[in-house]
């Protein structure tokens, strides 16, 4: 660690609010502990959950920094104790729980991933966090499985755009919800059968017309929402019988009015999960499945990250306001 800096610059949540909250300041370089790697950040990802800790609504789990970001990309400047799946040198893309919007960065050596063959370190810092996330509530919690019905809302999202390629590259068959006609075609170039308006288009009857001469029916036998609130209810009217709805956030609010005798009559199941707060050991389960079954697409360019704009950290203000806009496609990326 001699021949590291003392201080680094990173972004600090002053007080929460809006985007300006977001103030650039130094830091103590951290040392990394027993199974950790130190990386040097070459870029981060922006996500919607760093603007909820932003307003307050998220807090960082026990321990964590309280500086955002959950993923990068860049090169391990130190080892902690016990590591030896990795060297000073390596490059490597990283989920985190925080701390992310900075120049440095402490990370668990388990949640480390080579960078794919053919991607440069910006677009694997845009890996993380939505592949894990889409790996563990599409594939393991919701049980995809090949020429099963999808529907993904906010199509055009980080999360969407992933959901929508490795779905696609699974051989399900994918509908997508997003607020422009831009980017419902977008989400149809990546891999969605049609792409869903939802400001002039009920998503409920557009995929019951798609899937009306379906072998398994009208409807969709897995929904990915980070709507909630009153899509909660009429995702369980599209579902399937055996359907299931995975929830993974709440930006139309986290109540609804449900029926239940529709969950019991149809065998439905509503689930859902936050990663941040998981154990290592689950995340470091991810990343193997990632890097056996999901790294050889990236390398073959099968699925890609689809990168919107990208901000110098100490821009990482207007990063947060062009987020809450709602009117990028893809991800937003910070770099030191």
């Amino acid at each position: 660690m001699s021949a590291l800096p003392e201080t680094m610059q990173a972004i600090e949540i002053t007080q929460p609010g809006g985007p300006e909250v977001l103030q650039a300041a130094q830091r103590p370089v951290p040392t990394p502990g027993p199974g950790e790697v130190l990386i040097r950040v070459a870029a981060a990802g922006v996500n919607r959950p760093d603007v909820f800790q932003r307003q307050g609504n998220y807090a960082p789990p026990p321990g964590a920094t309280d500086i955002p970001g959950l993923e990068l990309a860049g090169e391990i400047v130190a080892c902690g104790e016990g590591v030896q799946s990795w060297s000073l040198g390596d490059q490597v893309c990283a989920l985190v729980a925080g701390g992310g919007y900075a120049e440095y960065c402490v990370a668990p050596a388990a949640q480390c991933l080579p960078l794919p063959r053919g991607l440069g370190l910006l677009e694997a810092a845009a890996l993380p966090e939505n592949y894990f996330t889409v790996w563990s509530n599409v594939f393991d919690r919701g049980g995809l499985r090949e020429d099963e019905v999808i529907l993904i809302h906010g199509g055009s999202s980080g999360i969407g755009t992933t959901a929508i390629q490795l779905a696609k590259a699974y051989g399900a068959r994918v509908f997508a919800t997003a607020s422009s006609e831009e980017k419902c075609r977008t989400c149809e170039e990546l891999g969605a059968e049609k792409g869903i308006n939802y400001r002039n288009e009920d998503f409920v009857e557009a995929v019951r017309e798609a899937t009306a001469d379906a072998p398994g029916g009208k409807g969709a036998d897995l929904i990915l929402d980070m709507v909630g609130g009153d899509y909660i209810p009429r995702n369980l009217r599209l579902l399937r019988p055996d359907g299931r709805l995975v929830l993974i956030a709440f930006l139309g609010g986290s109540k609804a009015e449900v029926d239940f005798q529709k969950l019991m009559v149809s065998r439905l199941t509503i689930t859902g999960s936050t990663l941040r707060p998981r154990p290592i050991s689950f995340k470091a389960a991810i990343a193997a499945n990632l890097q056996a079954k999901i790294w050889p697409m990236l390398e073959s360019g099968q699925v890609r990250p689809l990168i919107h704009r990208t901000f110098p950290l100490v821009q990482a203000a207007e990063a947060h306001a062009l987020m809450e806009s709602s009117s990028h496609i893809g991800k937003i990326m910070l770099t030191t």
